[in-house]
């Protein structure tokens, strides 16, 4: 009996240094450990200019960083857009804030396209940073087919980063309309080939002396290259040569 008032004694001594002990860790130690009672609510920057967010930070003990930025033009430059760790999140002192601050938009120049071909004027758009938002076609007898007669804005204006262009693109020579080619320079049978392909046919053949150009090339055309008509109709040319006697001797052979 009296070893079992000894056990039920010692169980209970046991059981109240227990709590006592959890008490102690649960009051002292356990908040230590944690840092209980450390810490702040984090302050919120957002909206304000980035020196006075730093400055705030500073006087709360933590240290501000600007981790990135925004391009837009719908926050003034230099003003707080968001932050990490966010507006009333507790926090340590001495925390590091990461900041986003906004940005006035990127401005580039714009590429002069007129007359470039239009996947050449494509790559240069997106090279400079911009986006093509219309293209346009129409008729145009001045432009080859397929280049660009017209943009917006025009070449060397200054454009924000990402916005787009309008474009119009040349449909050539409009239908059942006639456009006499270039043939200066080249050999006789060449610009016959040419004034065909563009459907016109050779009229007269005029010889004349020159001694600049290679025998037997074009050294003018009746019609002035680029000349668009209704009608198809025969295109006199005049063709060099280096001496008119050979021109003579040729006519009295045949």
């Amino acid at each position: 009996m009296k070893l079992y008032n000894n056990i039920k004694y010692y169980l209970l001594n046991l059981s109240v240094l227990m709590a006592l002990s959890i008490f102690i860790i649960d009051l002292f130690i356990m908040p230590i450990y944690v840092r209980h009672g450390e810490g702040s609510y984090m302050v919120n920057v957002k909206e304000k200019p980035i020196d006075y967010a730093i400055d705030i930070l500073v006087s709360e003990g933590h240290k501000g960083l600007v981790s990135d930025t925004l391009f837009s033009s719908a926050f003034r430059p230099g003003i707080v857009i968001d932050q990490y760790p966010s507006p009333n999140m507790r926090v340590k002192e001495g925390r590091t804030v990461r900041l986003t601050v906004s940005h006035a938009e990127r401005m580039v120049s714009v590429p002069d396209l007129i007359g470039r071909s239009e996947r050449s004027a494509e790559l240069d758009i997106r090279q400079a940073g911009l986006d093509i938002d219309t293209v346009y076609k129409e008729y145009n007898s001045d432009v080859p087919f397929g280049n660009v007669t017209w943009q917006y804005p025009k070449g060397g204006d200054m454009l924000s980063k990402g916005m787009g262009m309008h474009l119009t693109i040349s449909l050539g020579v409009p239908p059942n309309f006639f456009q006499a080619p270039n043939v200066f320079g080249l050999s006789k049978k060449k610009a016959i080939n040419q004034l065909e392909k563009a459907g016109f046919s050779l009229g007269k053949v005029y010889y004349r002396q020159n001694e600049d150009l290679i025998p037997y090339t074009v050294l003018d055309q009746s019609v002035k290259p680029g000349t668009v008509l209704e009608n198809t109709i025969a295109i006199d040319l005049t063709i060099s040569v280096l001496d008119m006697q050979d021109i003579f001797n040729n006519i009295i052979d045949q």
